[in-house]
């Protein structure tokens, strides 16, 4: 237990933390639809930027998946 009290895994994550790659797939839903916020309200560049970042998404997650061993 943490000084907040708070349980938390042995590897310091918080528990329901599925790691990298879970975090990456959630960034990409959210950048998803900030990216129809911007467009609908014509934020061109918040659109750029949010394009830009979920291309990066994009590649964080094809890295990982390469690194994940294939024999489960």
């Amino acid at each position: 237990m943490s000084s907040d009290g708070a349980l938390h895994a042995p590897d310091d994550e918080p528990p329901g933390d599925g790691g990298p790659l879970e975090a990456a797939h959630f960034i990409m839903r959210a950048l998803e639809d900030l990216g129809r916020l911007a467009r609908r309200h014509r934020h061109e560049m918040l659109v750029y930027l949010i394009d830009m970042t979920h291309l990066e998404t994009e590649e964080i997650l094809r890295r990982g998946s390469r690194r994940r061993p294939s024999g489960g």
